[in-house]
């Protein structure tokens, strides 16, 4: 039976590396991605752009990713805009462009999948590759072909990833990291406890920082250490399922299948404000910015061939407080017009006193769209349609927050 051959491709720095393609003068400098599109480049008359720096920033916006430069200055992905700037105020700020990151999302996967097609699709910037039955991997386990999907996604893209190969995914996963950026690691059992075993017990997928400070409470800090405790002591600190997980995950095990196809539970689509919003003062503003969430929602749902029966909004407040409601339809739905409609109604469930600082709209229990659900989407394309369909129900000129 041949040796299980499990590759992770990590794309690097992904976001920032799709904005230097756009911006190669920025290549070498710090770059943060976040924020608003109020700090977009702008081209000035000379053919050169005047970009944003970071030390200028005002506002409560997070990091959505930064270059390697910007990292090795402390900035990473979550921490507080403000607070990357006290640590690399002369690092350039470039809003997020989600539509360009799914874009190139999509052509590095069809790339991969031209080299090896038993793929399971982890999200925008990571995938799990089966390369046990392609010729030749046996025989330098899996070298040849990791390089094949590294030269693959370079060709497709212009970008470089990471790729981690060993005997299973949780392995493949912590070595795709091991090398970044532009790595290639491969990985046997027997290497588990000289290569795996002296990194932190935090690397391991899973282990969070709630489990990390508990571990170090025990006096376990690294993998090692964790493969070392006994079971017993495992199961009876963290309980019968995640304890057994936690001993297998330390000594390298995990039996997980590969998942090439799995069924979406739900399509959202969300954004955070520049500056918070008043639900009455930014009444007309609140209004727009939620139709043009449920057209794209709407838009969403038609590309990918699904209806939704169920529609919730999401509520963030200017304490962080987070509030969802929902709303199940009688019927299922891809259409802006319903989807807005149910949206209005599930915000009338809100008290709105508070200023919101992000607003979201989701469709769940979802069904696949059958031919004559789709019929009515064929005679224009999927973003046109459904922002028709919004105005006919509230008009261009006439949103209301709770239509």
């Amino acid at each position: 039976m041949p040796q299980r051959l499990i590759a992770h491709l990590d794309m690097d720095a992904f976001y920032a590396s799709v904005e230097l393609l756009r911006y190669p003068d920025l290549r070498g400098r710090p770059v943060v991605i976040g924020g608003g599109r109020g700090h977009a480049p702008v081209e000035q008359a000379d053919g050169t752009r005047r970009y944003a720096l970071l030390r200028h920033y005002a506002g409560r916006g997070v990091v959505t990713t930064a270059t390697y430069e910007a990292r090795a200055l402390g900035v990473h992905s979550g921490l507080g805009l403000m607070k990357a700037a006290a640590l690399a105020p002369d690092a350039v700020l470039l809003p997020a462009d989600f539509d360009e990151y799914r874009r190139y999302s999509r052509l590095f996967k069809v790339a991969v999948r031209t080299v090896a097609p038993l793929v399971e699709d982890r999200g925008i910037d990571e995938i799990y590759v089966d390369l046990t039955e392609l010729p030749g991997a046996q025989g330098d386990r899996g070298r040849a072909a990791g390089q094949a999907l590294k030269d693959a996604v370079y060709a497709a893209t212009g970008l470089s990833c990471s790729v981690g190969v060993t005997p299973n995914k949780l392995l493949s996963k912590i070595c795709s990291e091991l090398d970044k950026p532009n790595g290639l690691t491969l990985l046997s059992e027997t290497e588990i406890a000289s290569r795996i075993w002296p990194l932190a017990a935090s690397r391991i997928n899973g282990v969070g920082p709630k489990t990390t400070a508990k571990l170090e409470a025990l006096g376990i800090n690294s993998i090692g250490d964790l493969a070392a405790a006994s079971r017993a002591t495992l199961l009876s600190e963290f309980g019968q399922s995640y304890g057994t997980w936690l001993h297998a995950a330390a000594h390298g095990r995990d039996e997980r299948p590969m998942v090439t196809h799995r069924e979406p539970k739900s399509i959202s689509r969300e954004t955070t404000f520049v500056r918070d919003l008043h639900a009455v003062r930014d009444k007309s503003a609140l209004g727009n910015i939620l139709t043009e969430l449920c057209v794209r929602l709407a838009d969403d749902l038609a590309r990918k061939g699904y209806v939704g029966k169920t529609i919730g909004v999401k509520l963030r407040f200017d304490d962080f407080k987070v509030v969802t409601r929902d709303l199940t339809l009688p019927e299922y739905t891809s259409d802006a017009r319903a989807i807005r409609r149910a949206a209005g109604q599930c915000l009338k469930r809100v008290a709105l006193t508070r200023r919101l600082r992000l607003v979201g709209v989701r469709a769940g229990a979802l069904a696949k769209a059958k031919a004559t659900d789709m019929a009515s989407h064929s005679a224009a394309p999927p973003l046109e349609r459904a922002k028709r369909s919004a105005q006919k129900s509230t008009g261009p000129n006439t949103l209301s927050l709770f239509d």
